[in-house]
């Protein structure tokens, strides 16, 4: 397989420095231009398994609000995000709701639990 070399603009520190990442085979080969690990982490990262956090919202019944914010506790495969959209897009939980409360445990057998981002009481 060819030897592929990606621009990265990184997003780990506000530095935000770039630099280049060579992929031979689906591994890292050589990486150059960044100046910390966090670069260097999330550069390796982004090339061959990139991640995202995901947010949404879910339905909320007998709520003060329709809907119920979430967020995922870790980052999402990218190729995944759709299907925990989906997933989430099925989901309705009953008032009141706490926040950081786990509204969907291991999502698609990722290991990714989606919390609450905030209270939801009771409708008045």
């Amino acid at each position: 397989m060819a030897r592929v070399v990606h621009a990265i603009q990184c997003i780990g520190c506000p530095i935000g420095c770039g630099g280049e990442v060579a992929v031979e085979d689906g591994v890292v080969a050589a990486m150059t231009g960044f100046t910390c690990n966090k670069g260097l982490a999330y550069a390796a990262e982004e090339v061959v398994a990139p991640k995202r956090m995901v947010t949404t919202t879910v339905r909320v019944s007998g709520g003060g609000l329709p809907l119920l914010p979430v967020v995922s506790a870790t980052p999402v495969p990218k190729e995944r995000i759709f299907d925990c959209l989906r997933l989430l897009r099925g989901v309705a939980v009953e008032a009141p709701v706490a926040e950081g409360a786990i509204i969907v445990a291991d999502a698609l057998g990722l290991g990714v639990d989606f919390r609450a981002t905030r209270d939801i009481s009771l409708a008045q």
